[in-house]
Protein backbone atom coordinates (compact mmCIF):
# COMPACT_ATOMS: atom_id res chain seq x y z
CA UNK A 1 0.00 0.00 0.00
CA UNK A 2 2.70 2.45 1.27
CA UNK A 3 4.68 1.46 -2.34
CA UNK A 4 1.26 2.18 -4.35
CA UNK A 5 1.18 5.66 -2.49
CA UNK A 6 4.54 6.63 -3.28
CA UNK A 7 4.26 5.91 -6.49
CA UNK A 8 1.07 7.99 -7.11
CA UNK A 9 2.90 11.07 -5.31
CA UNK A 10 5.51 10.70 -8.02
CA UNK A 11 3.74 9.94 -10.78
CA UNK A 12 1.31 13.84 -9.21
CA UNK A 13 4.38 15.79 -9.27
CA UNK A 14 5.58 15.08 -12.70
CA UNK A 15 2.04 15.84 -13.98
CA UNK A 16 2.62 19.43 -12.21
CA UNK A 17 6.34 20.17 -13.67
CA UNK A 18 5.11 18.96 -16.54
CA UNK A 19 2.15 21.62 -17.04
CA UNK A 20 4.05 24.11 -15.89
CA UNK A 21 6.91 23.80 -17.90
CA UNK A 22 5.45 25.88 -20.95
CA UNK A 23 5.06 28.48 -18.37
CA UNK A 24 8.52 28.79 -16.66
CA UNK A 25 10.06 28.80 -20.36
CA UNK A 26 7.99 31.74 -21.23
CA UNK A 27 8.94 33.89 -18.00
CA UNK A 28 12.63 33.08 -19.17
CA UNK A 29 12.27 34.43 -22.76
CA UNK A 30 10.38 37.46 -21.14
CA UNK A 31 13.16 38.08 -18.85
CA UNK A 32 16.04 37.70 -21.23
CA UNK A 33 13.55 40.03 -23.61
CA UNK A 34 13.79 42.69 -20.88
CA UNK A 35 17.59 42.53 -20.55
CA UNK A 36 18.67 42.69 -23.95
CA UNK A 37 16.06 46.10 -24.47
CA UNK A 38 17.80 47.61 -21.11
CA UNK A 39 21.53 46.61 -22.43
CA UNK A 40 20.21 48.37 -26.09
CA UNK A 41 19.16 51.53 -24.20
CA UNK A 42 22.15 51.52 -22.16
CA UNK A 43 24.55 51.04 -25.27
CA UNK A 44 22.75 53.81 -27.04
CA UNK A 45 23.06 56.20 -24.10
CA UNK A 46 26.50 55.63 -23.66
CA UNK A 47 27.00 56.18 -27.88
CA UNK A 48 25.08 59.86 -27.62
CA UNK A 49 27.14 60.55 -24.28
CA UNK A 50 30.76 59.66 -26.03
CA UNK A 51 29.29 61.82 -29.13
CA UNK A 52 28.10 64.87 -26.99
CA UNK A 53 31.50 64.84 -25.03
CA UNK A 54 33.57 64.52 -28.59
CA UNK A 55 31.90 67.36 -29.67
CA UNK A 56 32.73 69.68 -26.14
CA UNK A 57 36.59 68.46 -26.82
CA UNK A 58 36.61 70.00 -30.20
CA UNK A 59 34.00 73.44 -29.06
CA UNK A 60 36.91 73.74 -26.55
CA UNK A 61 39.59 72.86 -28.71
CA UNK A 62 38.54 75.31 -31.27
CA UNK A 63 38.31 77.99 -28.38
CA UNK A 64 41.95 77.51 -27.48
CA UNK A 65 43.17 77.50 -30.98
CA UNK A 66 41.11 80.99 -31.69
CA UNK A 67 43.06 82.47 -28.21
CA UNK A 68 46.05 81.16 -29.04
CA UNK A 69 46.45 82.64 -32.12
CA UNK A 70 45.20 86.09 -30.94
CA UNK A 71 47.69 87.48 -28.28
CA UNK A 72 45.22 89.70 -26.76
CA UNK A 73 43.01 87.46 -25.83
CA UNK A 74 45.63 84.61 -23.53
CA UNK A 75 46.03 85.33 -19.81
CA UNK A 76 48.59 83.46 -18.29
CA UNK A 77 51.11 85.70 -16.87
CA UNK A 78 50.09 88.31 -19.13
CA UNK A 79 46.84 89.68 -18.32
CA UNK A 80 47.11 93.12 -17.34
CA UNK A 81 44.30 95.94 -16.36
CA UNK A 82 41.68 96.75 -18.78
CA UNK A 83 38.61 98.98 -19.32
CA UNK A 84 35.73 98.14 -19.13
CA UNK A 85 33.68 96.99 -21.88
CA UNK A 86 30.29 99.85 -21.18
CA UNK A 87 29.71 101.27 -24.46
CA UNK A 88 26.95 104.42 -23.17
CA UNK A 89 28.13 104.71 -19.83
CA UNK A 90 31.23 104.50 -18.02
CA UNK A 91 32.56 102.25 -15.49
CA UNK A 92 32.62 104.20 -12.23
CA UNK A 93 35.03 103.42 -9.18
CA UNK A 94 36.21 104.62 -5.74
CA UNK A 95 39.32 103.22 -3.77
CA UNK A 96 39.67 103.98 0.14
CA UNK A 97 43.08 104.19 1.40
CA UNK A 98 43.45 105.14 4.65
CA UNK A 99 46.34 104.32 7.13
CA UNK A 100 47.62 104.99 10.93
CA UNK A 101 51.09 104.65 11.14
CA UNK A 102 53.47 105.14 14.36
CA UNK A 103 57.25 106.05 14.06
CA UNK A 104 60.62 105.80 16.47
CA UNK A 105 62.48 108.18 14.36
CA UNK A 106 61.78 111.22 13.36
CA UNK A 107 64.32 111.40 10.40
CA UNK A 108 63.55 109.74 7.37
CA UNK A 109 65.87 111.25 5.00
CA UNK A 110 67.85 108.97 2.71
CA UNK A 111 71.86 108.78 2.62
CA UNK A 112 73.45 109.26 -1.03
CA UNK A 113 69.66 110.18 -2.73
CA UNK A 114 67.70 113.24 -3.32
CA UNK A 115 64.16 111.91 -3.41
CA UNK A 116 61.20 113.64 -4.53
CA UNK A 117 57.92 114.18 -2.17
CA UNK A 118 56.32 111.13 -3.12
CA UNK A 119 58.84 108.87 -2.44
CA UNK A 120 59.24 110.33 1.08
CA UNK A 121 58.19 108.07 4.35
CA UNK A 122 54.66 110.21 4.77
CA UNK A 123 52.50 111.54 7.50
CA UNK A 124 52.69 110.03 11.20
CA UNK A 125 49.47 108.78 12.76
CA UNK A 126 45.64 108.81 10.95
CA UNK A 127 45.82 110.03 6.96
CA UNK A 128 44.51 109.22 4.06
CA UNK A 129 46.52 107.87 1.59
CA UNK A 130 45.94 108.31 -2.40
CA UNK A 131 41.94 107.54 -2.45
CA UNK A 132 41.15 107.26 -6.03
CA UNK A 133 38.54 108.24 -8.42
CA UNK A 134 38.40 106.23 -11.63
CA UNK A 135 36.68 106.47 -15.13
CA UNK A 136 36.83 103.92 -18.16
CA UNK A 137 35.16 102.74 -20.98
CA UNK A 138 34.88 102.40 -24.41
CA UNK A 139 34.87 105.36 -26.58
CA UNK A 140 33.50 103.38 -29.33
CA UNK A 141 34.59 100.20 -31.52
CA UNK A 142 38.05 101.65 -32.34
CA UNK A 143 39.08 103.73 -28.43
CA UNK A 144 38.73 103.28 -24.94
CA UNK A 145 39.27 105.53 -22.63
CA UNK A 146 40.27 106.02 -18.80
CA UNK A 147 40.67 108.74 -16.13
CA UNK A 148 42.22 108.35 -12.41
CA UNK A 149 41.74 110.97 -10.03
CA UNK A 150 43.85 110.82 -6.74
CA UNK A 151 43.31 112.51 -3.21
CA UNK A 152 46.10 113.09 -1.51
CA UNK A 153 47.62 115.08 1.96
CA UNK A 154 50.35 117.27 1.37
CA UNK A 155 51.13 119.86 4.06
CA UNK A 156 48.06 119.34 6.39
CA UNK A 157 45.94 119.86 2.79
CA UNK A 158 43.63 117.55 0.92
CA UNK A 159 44.71 118.03 -2.91
CA UNK A 160 43.34 116.50 -6.24
CA UNK A 161 46.06 114.78 -8.12
CA UNK A 162 45.76 113.76 -12.14
CA UNK A 163 47.48 110.11 -11.95
CA UNK A 164 46.10 108.76 -15.51
CA UNK A 165 44.07 109.81 -18.38
CA UNK A 166 44.86 107.95 -21.27
CA UNK A 167 42.90 106.50 -24.82
CA UNK A 168 44.31 103.07 -26.21
CA UNK A 169 43.30 101.24 -28.97
CA UNK A 170 40.88 98.70 -29.77
CA UNK A 171 41.38 95.71 -32.18
CA UNK A 172 38.48 96.72 -34.48
CA UNK A 173 41.20 99.77 -35.44
CA UNK A 174 42.72 97.52 -38.15
CA UNK A 175 46.26 97.37 -36.05
CA UNK A 176 48.12 94.44 -36.71
CA UNK A 177 47.03 91.68 -33.98
CA UNK A 178 48.25 91.94 -30.78
CA UNK A 179 49.58 95.35 -31.30
CA UNK A 180 48.21 98.63 -29.09
CA UNK A 181 48.69 101.91 -28.72
CA UNK A 182 48.30 104.10 -25.27
CA UNK A 183 48.46 108.10 -25.37
CA UNK A 184 47.98 109.96 -22.90
CA UNK A 185 49.17 110.37 -18.90
CA UNK A 186 49.71 106.47 -17.66
CA UNK A 187 51.70 104.27 -15.33
CA UNK A 188 53.84 102.89 -17.75
CA UNK A 189 55.39 99.95 -18.65
CA UNK A 190 58.61 100.02 -16.34
CA UNK A 191 59.11 97.30 -14.25
CA UNK A 192 56.70 95.46 -12.48
CA UNK A 193 55.14 97.68 -9.64
CA UNK A 194 54.94 100.34 -12.08
CA UNK A 195 51.76 99.82 -14.15
CA UNK A 196 49.78 98.81 -11.05
CA UNK A 197 48.09 101.37 -8.80
CA UNK A 198 49.35 102.02 -5.17
CA UNK A 199 46.37 100.19 -3.33
CA UNK A 200 47.28 96.70 -5.74
CA UNK A 201 50.10 96.66 -3.82
CA UNK A 202 51.37 93.55 -1.71
CA UNK A 203 52.49 96.26 1.11
CA UNK A 204 51.52 99.70 2.67
CA UNK A 205 54.82 101.65 0.82
CA UNK A 206 57.01 101.08 -2.11
CA UNK A 207 60.23 99.51 -1.96
CA UNK A 208 63.05 101.67 -1.53
CA UNK A 209 64.54 101.70 -5.30
CA UNK A 210 60.81 103.14 -6.34
CA UNK A 211 60.71 105.61 -3.83
CA UNK A 212 64.14 106.95 -4.59
CA UNK A 213 64.43 106.41 -9.00
CA UNK A 214 60.89 107.35 -9.43
CA UNK A 215 59.62 108.93 -6.38
CA UNK A 216 56.94 105.96 -6.04
CA UNK A 217 56.12 106.06 -10.02
CA UNK A 218 56.55 107.15 -13.00
CA UNK A 219 53.19 108.56 -14.73
CA UNK A 220 54.65 110.78 -17.47
CA UNK A 221 52.71 112.39 -20.26
CA UNK A 222 53.32 110.73 -23.35
CA UNK A 223 52.39 107.87 -25.80
CA UNK A 224 53.50 103.79 -25.91
CA UNK A 225 53.47 101.07 -28.37
CA UNK A 226 53.40 97.58 -27.61
CA UNK A 227 53.11 94.09 -29.38
CA UNK A 228 52.34 90.86 -28.20
CA UNK A 229 53.83 88.23 -30.55
CA UNK A 230 51.92 85.45 -31.74
CA UNK A 231 53.69 83.17 -30.09
CA UNK A 232 53.78 79.83 -27.99
CA UNK A 233 55.39 81.50 -25.11
CA UNK A 234 54.12 84.93 -24.30
CA UNK A 235 56.88 87.66 -25.73
CA UNK A 236 56.12 91.59 -25.56
CA UNK A 237 57.72 94.13 -26.93
CA UNK A 238 57.64 97.95 -26.82
CA UNK A 239 58.35 101.40 -26.60
CA UNK A 240 57.41 104.93 -25.80
CA UNK A 241 58.22 108.16 -26.27
CA UNK A 242 57.49 111.36 -22.98
CA UNK A 243 57.58 114.92 -22.21
CA UNK A 244 60.40 114.49 -19.77
CA UNK A 245 58.31 116.14 -16.69
CA UNK A 246 57.86 113.65 -14.19
CA UNK A 247 60.75 112.40 -11.91
CA UNK A 248 63.30 110.98 -12.43
CA UNK A 249 63.62 114.15 -15.16
CA UNK A 250 61.53 116.39 -12.89
CA UNK A 251 61.85 119.20 -16.04
CA UNK A 252 62.22 119.05 -19.63
CA UNK A 253 63.97 121.40 -22.43
CA UNK A 254 60.79 123.28 -23.38
CA UNK A 255 62.32 123.55 -26.87
CA UNK A 256 62.67 119.48 -27.30
CA UNK A 257 59.43 118.04 -28.20
CA UNK A 258 60.39 114.78 -26.62
CA UNK A 259 62.46 114.48 -23.02
CA UNK A 260 62.34 111.02 -22.50
CA UNK A 261 62.30 107.76 -24.24
CA UNK A 262 61.32 103.85 -23.81
CA UNK A 263 61.97 100.56 -24.95
CA UNK A 264 61.07 97.52 -22.74
CA UNK A 265 60.72 93.65 -23.48
CA UNK A 266 58.99 90.83 -21.21
CA UNK A 267 58.87 87.24 -21.71
CA UNK A 268 56.43 85.09 -19.93
CA UNK A 269 54.53 81.46 -19.23
CA UNK A 270 53.30 78.98 -17.73
CA UNK A 271 54.79 75.12 -16.74
CA UNK A 272 53.10 72.77 -15.12
CA UNK A 273 49.51 73.02 -14.05
CA UNK A 274 49.97 75.15 -11.70
CA UNK A 275 53.18 77.26 -11.71
CA UNK A 276 53.16 80.58 -13.98
CA UNK A 277 56.49 83.17 -14.52
CA UNK A 278 56.60 86.38 -16.36
CA UNK A 279 60.35 88.06 -16.52
CA UNK A 280 61.20 91.72 -18.09
CA UNK A 281 63.72 94.25 -19.31
CA UNK A 282 63.40 97.89 -19.30
CA UNK A 283 65.39 101.16 -20.37
CA UNK A 284 64.14 104.75 -20.00
CA UNK A 285 66.32 107.72 -20.63
CA UNK A 286 65.88 111.06 -20.59
CA UNK A 287 67.32 114.33 -19.62
CA UNK A 288 66.40 117.50 -17.71
CA UNK A 289 67.13 121.32 -16.84
CA UNK A 290 66.65 120.77 -12.99
CA UNK A 291 65.41 118.00 -10.89
CA UNK A 292 65.03 118.78 -7.24
CA UNK A 293 64.48 116.59 -4.25
CA UNK A 294 61.68 117.13 -1.82
CA UNK A 295 63.95 119.38 0.19
CA UNK A 296 64.62 121.24 -2.41
CA UNK A 297 68.32 121.66 -1.68
CA UNK A 298 69.57 119.57 -4.02
CA UNK A 299 69.36 120.22 -8.19
CA UNK A 300 70.78 117.98 -10.81
CA UNK A 301 70.84 119.17 -14.16
CA UNK A 302 71.77 116.55 -16.96
CA UNK A 303 71.20 113.22 -18.82
CA UNK A 304 69.65 110.24 -16.45
CA UNK A 305 69.25 106.23 -17.75
CA UNK A 306 67.66 104.02 -16.09
CA UNK A 307 67.63 100.10 -15.81
CA UNK A 308 64.55 98.07 -14.79
CA UNK A 309 64.91 94.16 -14.31
CA UNK A 310 62.08 92.60 -12.87
CA UNK A 311 60.69 88.57 -12.10
CA UNK A 312 57.16 87.30 -10.85
CA UNK A 313 56.93 83.56 -10.01
CA UNK A 314 53.40 82.55 -8.67
CA UNK A 315 52.27 78.70 -7.77
CA UNK A 316 48.92 77.63 -6.34
CA UNK A 317 49.64 74.37 -4.43
CA UNK A 318 46.11 73.20 -4.81
CA UNK A 319 45.50 74.02 -8.35
CA UNK A 320 43.18 77.25 -7.37
CA UNK A 321 44.88 80.58 -6.06
CA UNK A 322 41.69 82.00 -4.64
CA UNK A 323 42.45 79.08 -2.17
CA UNK A 324 46.55 79.05 -1.52
CA UNK A 325 49.15 80.64 -3.98
CA UNK A 326 52.76 81.63 -3.45
CA UNK A 327 54.35 84.78 -4.65
CA UNK A 328 57.66 85.54 -5.14
CA UNK A 329 58.86 88.91 -6.50
CA UNK A 330 61.62 91.17 -6.63
CA UNK A 331 63.30 93.88 -9.29
CA UNK A 332 66.66 95.47 -9.63
CA UNK A 333 67.33 99.28 -11.12
CA UNK A 334 70.76 100.92 -12.14
CA UNK A 335 70.83 104.54 -12.80
CA UNK A 336 73.53 105.92 -14.96
CA UNK A 337 73.36 110.10 -14.60
CA UNK A 338 76.21 111.80 -16.18
CA UNK A 339 75.81 116.58 -15.49
CA UNK A 340 76.23 118.40 -12.13
CA UNK A 341 74.45 118.58 -8.60
CA UNK A 342 74.44 121.94 -7.02
CA UNK A 343 73.39 121.99 -3.79
CA UNK A 344 72.26 124.99 -2.00
CA UNK A 345 73.44 124.84 1.42
CA UNK A 346 76.84 124.04 -0.01
CA UNK A 347 79.25 126.92 -1.38
CA UNK A 348 80.94 124.87 -3.66
CA UNK A 349 78.41 125.56 -6.66
CA UNK A 350 77.70 123.20 -9.70
CA UNK A 351 79.67 120.42 -9.10
CA UNK A 352 80.47 117.81 -12.21
CA UNK A 353 78.96 114.21 -11.60
CA UNK A 354 79.63 110.86 -13.63
CA UNK A 355 77.87 107.94 -11.51
CA UNK A 356 75.62 105.27 -11.24
CA UNK A 357 73.88 103.70 -8.27
CA UNK A 358 71.60 100.90 -7.93
CA UNK A 359 69.03 99.30 -5.69
CA UNK A 360 67.00 95.89 -5.68
CA UNK A 361 64.24 94.12 -3.86
CA UNK A 362 62.99 90.95 -3.28
CA UNK A 363 59.56 89.84 -1.58
CA UNK A 364 57.53 86.87 -0.74
CA UNK A 365 53.49 86.81 -0.62
CA UNK A 366 51.96 83.44 0.53
CA UNK A 367 48.07 83.08 1.21
CA UNK A 368 47.76 80.37 3.27
CA UNK A 369 43.69 80.29 3.33
CA UNK A 370 41.54 81.87 1.47
CA UNK A 371 41.18 85.41 3.47
CA UNK A 372 44.35 85.67 4.62
CA UNK A 373 48.05 86.31 3.55
CA UNK A 374 51.49 86.70 5.23
CA UNK A 375 54.34 88.14 3.68
CA UNK A 376 58.08 89.42 3.92
CA UNK A 377 60.22 92.29 1.58
CA UNK A 378 63.68 93.33 1.71
CA UNK A 379 64.86 95.86 0.46
CA UNK A 380 68.45 97.73 -0.39
CA UNK A 381 70.06 100.44 -1.88
CA UNK A 382 74.31 101.17 -3.48
CA UNK A 383 74.65 104.65 -3.94
CA UNK A 384 77.30 106.00 -5.92
CA UNK A 385 80.88 107.68 -5.18
CA UNK A 386 80.22 111.26 -5.40
CA UNK A 387 83.53 113.53 -6.43
CA UNK A 388 85.43 115.75 -3.41
CA UNK A 389 82.50 118.77 -4.52
CA UNK A 390 79.21 116.78 -3.16
CA UNK A 391 81.26 115.08 0.19
CA UNK A 392 78.64 116.16 2.63
CA UNK A 393 75.83 116.97 0.83
CA UNK A 394 72.98 115.38 0.46
CA UNK A 395 73.59 113.11 -2.36
CA UNK A 396 76.91 111.30 -0.19
CA UNK A 397 76.25 108.26 1.53
CA UNK A 398 78.88 108.55 3.67
CA UNK A 399 79.40 104.74 3.49
CA UNK A 400 76.09 103.57 4.01
CA UNK A 401 73.88 101.69 2.12
CA UNK A 402 70.14 102.31 3.03
CA UNK A 403 68.24 99.45 3.74
CA UNK A 404 64.33 98.02 4.55
CA UNK A 405 62.93 95.04 6.12
CA UNK A 406 59.07 94.87 6.61
CA UNK A 407 56.59 92.03 7.25
CA UNK A 408 53.12 92.23 6.88
CA UNK A 409 49.25 90.19 7.60
CA UNK A 410 46.95 91.01 5.61
CA UNK A 411 43.17 90.19 5.51
CA UNK A 412 40.86 90.39 2.86
CA UNK A 413 36.80 89.68 3.37
CA UNK A 414 35.86 90.12 -0.51
CA UNK A 415 38.38 90.97 -3.42
CA UNK A 416 37.25 94.78 -2.50
CA UNK A 417 38.18 95.23 0.75
CA UNK A 418 41.63 94.41 2.59
CA UNK A 419 42.77 95.04 6.12
CA UNK A 420 46.77 94.99 6.48
CA UNK A 421 49.53 95.22 9.50
CA UNK A 422 52.78 95.99 8.72
CA UNK A 423 56.30 96.67 10.56
CA UNK A 424 59.54 98.34 8.68
CA UNK A 425 62.65 98.20 10.25
CA UNK A 426 64.38 100.62 8.12
CA UNK A 427 68.24 101.87 8.16
CA UNK A 428 67.99 104.62 5.42
CA UNK A 429 71.36 106.81 7.22
CA UNK A 430 74.19 105.39 9.32
CA UNK A 431 73.11 105.23 12.84
CA UNK A 432 69.85 106.34 11.94
CA UNK A 433 66.88 102.81 12.75
CA UNK A 434 63.78 103.64 12.46
CA UNK A 435 60.77 101.30 13.54
CA UNK A 436 57.56 101.73 11.65
CA UNK A 437 54.43 100.37 12.39
CA UNK A 438 51.21 100.56 9.73
CA UNK A 439 47.54 99.88 10.27
CA UNK A 440 45.91 99.96 6.54
CA UNK A 441 42.09 99.32 4.93
CA UNK A 442 41.28 99.40 1.01
CA UNK A 443 37.86 99.33 0.24
CA UNK A 444 37.04 99.66 -3.51
CA UNK A 445 33.58 101.14 -4.07
CA UNK A 446 31.47 100.34 -7.78
CA UNK A 447 33.39 99.39 -10.93
CA UNK A 448 37.02 98.42 -10.86
CA UNK A 449 38.98 96.40 -13.37
CA UNK A 450 41.26 93.26 -13.09
CA UNK A 451 44.36 93.95 -11.70
CA UNK A 452 47.50 92.81 -13.82
CA UNK A 453 49.33 89.88 -13.56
Amino acid sequence: MEKKLRGFRFAFIAALLLCSAPSLAADSAEVEALRREIQELRSAYETRIQSLETKLQQVQETQEKRRAEDPATQTPATARRTVRENVLNPSIGVILNGTASSFSNDNSEFAGFAVGEEGERGAEGLAINESELNFSANVDDKFAGALTLAVVNEGGRSELELEEAYFETRPDLGLPSGVRLRGGRAFWQLGYLNEHHRHEDDFVDRPLPYRVYLNSSYNDDGAQLSYVLPTETFLEVGGGIFRGDDFPFGTADGNDFVGAWQVFGRVGGEFGENHAWRLGGYFLSGKTDGRAAAEDTVTFIGDTDLFVADLRYTWAPTGNPRERELILQGEFMLRDEDGTYADSGASTGAVPFDGDSHGWYGQAVYKFLPNWRIGARYSLLDPASVPAGLVGSAVDAGGHDPSSVSAMLDWSNTEFSRIRLQYNHEELSDGETDHQFWLQYTMALGAHGAHPF
